[in-house]
């Protein structure tokens, strides 16, 4: 217990006077060392489930096949889409944190590892946390995959620039990234940043739209429920496929600001009127106080009481194909 408060405090508490950066109402997102403590203080233990994975990817040639994805864990994604390899959010390493023997270690490993991927061109980050800007696992992909791009929040391009990772780019909301066969857009979410104790919302967040020649796709990243999501959907339409987070929103009056439930992630979906819809960020990692296997099961009940809308959790390792 003691080192999980050593690590919510590093990531929530801030010794900073000025934050550069807010969420698009104008508003910061802090918790006090009292409502932390008091969450701590009522904090249960979840019931920890070690969740499937699956070896289908196992099945396809990476290097050949086309437009699929595949679940790796947590926020990242293995996305062939025409052609363009993208990786979102990898995390590869064994904890999320900056410490190397505590802090939250995986429950699972990745479906797929590094040495499994013929080819990356993209990498996209949705911000600084440590569960989303994994540094060893950006040094490594730079090292194995010399021509990759890295597509980071405003102020998250230092931390690559240390590393001597090259081809990075950051990016403030509505900024793009445009080739000809695919444009990214960095879109406001509802969230913050940290990595140290003097550095709260000293860089950006936010979610990724991929708008292909046929159709986009868009990663939401972390977030809390907000009127982002129809922003995001008037200025660039609406994606046919969403990744949306649906884990570690427990207790809620805590986490309900920077994280969503699985009802509010059907929300999100229907207010991006996405076709298809995937849960993330949940099963990986034990990082507040649900149950395991709760998201999935009140995100199959919450798409049932909108309408059946396809909005599904899957296996690690899975292949889906883009329809």
């Amino acid at each position: 217990m003691i080192f999980r408060i050593l690590i919510v405090m590093c990531i929530s508490l801030s010794l900073d006077a000025y934050a550069n950066y807010k969420n698009s109402n104008g508003e910061e997102l802090n918790k006090s060392f009292r409502e932390l403590l008091q969450w701590q203080r009522n904090s249960k233990d979840p019931e920890i489930s070690i969740i499937d994975l699956s070896d289908e990817w196992k099945n396809i040639n990476l290097e050949e096949a086309d437009n699929y994805f595949i679940w790796i864990g947590h926020s990242s994604f293995l996305i062939k889409k025409n052609g363009i390899t993208i990786l979102t959010d990898p995390i590869f390493s064994e904890r999320a944190s900056p410490f190397k023997n505590i802090g939250p270690k995986r429950l699972i490993p990745p479906a797929i590892y590094l040495k499994d991927i013929p080819n990356i061109d993209y990498v996209t980050i949705s911000h600084n946390h440590y569960d989303h800007l994994d540094i060893d696992s950006l040094v490594k992909i730079s090292n194995h995959y010399p021509d990759v791009i890295f597509l980071v929040p405003a102020g998250d391009l230092k931390l690559l620039e240390r590393k001597k990772i090259e081809n990075a780019y950051q990016f403030n909301w509505w900024e793009s990234y445009e080739t000809k066969d695919v444009t990214f857009t960095f879109t406001p979410v509802q969230h913050w940043s940290k990595r140290g104790l003097f550095d709260r919302n000293k860089s950006l967040w936010g979610g990724w739209y991929m708008k292909f020649n046929d159709y986009s796709l868009y990663h939401a990243g972390d977030t809390g429920y907000s009127n982002d999501f129809i922003d995001t959907k008037n200025r660039l339409g609406s994606p046919k496929y969403a990744f949306i987070p649906i884990g570690a929103y427990d207790p809620e009056w805590f986490m309900q600001n920077s994280h969503v439930n699985p009802e509010d992630a059907v929300k999100i979906m229907l207010d991006l009127e996405s076709e298809y819809s995937f849960g993330m960020h949940w099963g990986t990692f034990v990082l507040t106080d649900e149950d395991t296997l709760e998201p999935p099961k009140r995100l199959k009940k919450a798409a049932i009481n909108s309408n059946n809308v396809k909005f599904q959790s899957i296996k690690p390792g899975q292949v889906i194909k883009f329809k």
